[in-house]
């Protein structure tokens, strides 16, 4: 059996190489290509731009789609480039029997903003450009397909690793730094996470067992285990304080929650206002990865994840041993500007 991985060195690219290694099943040649070559074992390749490496060529039984780029602020022209012509390259190495198994995200069947008609409801380039990806893989890749839904991913679940801090890990740096001074959203809102680990298997799993007769989407969350945003809160800020009180370091507080009608009406106007620019941009970035964290309905899972409160207090313990001087920082107020300063 011959896999082709792509993103091999991202954050669920590198975790699903491990698992696919380290799993029981068929014999299998697995080849990994990735924008950078961080070994020499690496193809590397920036999809969507030129042709693929001859290396690359030749029949595929099974290609791990995981190459992506995640960031929120893309335009729509941005979001293409970065996210759908790469499928389009990918699709053009499968054969009409080669088992696609393509990683999306749970978000492309959340909530829409009606706000946002730049992004078709979408909440941002990132979201819209991989709900776009699901209807070109669905309409273009005429054999086996198997779609991965993971929601927001921390680190593994028995000891935290992960390949590169993001996303959730966003929040982290915003406590201990003193930018999340206010958390925007509904407290009892539901905040999807995932174990990375748990996702490389279920891509792991559909990439070794046999290729589905029909495409087959597996969405990988807690549902209606997921935690609360305040549960959230709660959890992150215990878990750092527990390393901070191992080292001697005064406790974080726990900031409020503010309803994101209050924040949108009354604080961000204020931000805009009074904060520095770097504060002000800080925080409109937070508030956007806030809007994940406090949905009205939690996703349906397939592949169901179990505890997540405990996932993230072993994400958060392996963050702040990586990263102790953030972890370990006196958090720093917001600074008012006065008009004219």
């Amino acid at each position: 059996m011959r896999i082709l991985v792509t993103g091999a060195t991202g954050v669920i690219g590198t975790e699903t190489v491990d698992t696919l290694r380290a799993a029981d099943g068929p014999p299998h040649d697995l080849v990994r290509t990735a924008r950078r070559a961080t070994d020499a074992g690496i193809v590397p390749w920036t999809l969507g731009r030129g042709p693929a490496p001859a290396r690359l060529g030749g029949h595929w039984d099974v290609i791990v789609h995981t190459a992506a780029s995640t960031r929120w602020t893309m335009t729509r022209a941005e979001a293409l480039a970065a996210n759908v012509e790469p499928l389009r390259a990918v699709l053009a190495l499968a054969g009409r029997d080669t088992h696609l198994v393509h990683v999306s995200t749970a978000y492309v069947s959340g909530e829409r903003a009606a706000a946002a008609a730049e992004f078709d409801g979408y909440r941002n380039g990132y979201e819209w450009s991989k709900a776009v990806c699901e209807e070109v893989v669905r309409e273009e890749h005429s054999g086996p397909l198997t779609i991965v839904r993971p929601p927001l991913v921390v680190g593994r679940r028995r000891d935290g690793r992960i390949a590169r801090f993001s996303g959730p890990y966003t929040l982290l740096h915003a406590l201990v730094s003193g930018l999340a001074a206010v958390v925007v959203g509904d407290p009892d809102g539901f905040a999807e996470i995932s174990p990375v680990d748990e996702v490389a298997d279920a891509i792991t799993d559909a990439a070794l067992s046999v290729p589905p007769p029909a495409a087959r989407t597996e969405i990988v969350a807690a549902g209606p285990e997921s935690l609360r945003l305040a549960t959230l809160i709660d959890v992150t800020c215990t878990a750092l304080n527990t390393f901070r009180a191992t080292h001697s370091a005064p406790p974080i507080a726990r900031p409020p929650i503010v309803p994101p009608d209050a924040w949108t009406r009354f604080f961000l106007p204020l931000a805009d206002r009074y904060l520095s620019p770097f504060q002000s941009e800080a925080v409109k970035l937070l508030a956007m990865f806030q809007s994940y964290t406090s949905m009205a309905t939690p996703f349906t899972p397939t592949r169901p994840v179990r505890n997540p409160a405990d996932a993230m207090t072993t994400a958060v313990h392996h963050w702040a041993t990586r990263k102790p001087r953030l972890a370990l920082a006196e958090p720093r107020p917001w600074t008012l500007l006065t008009k004219g300063a």
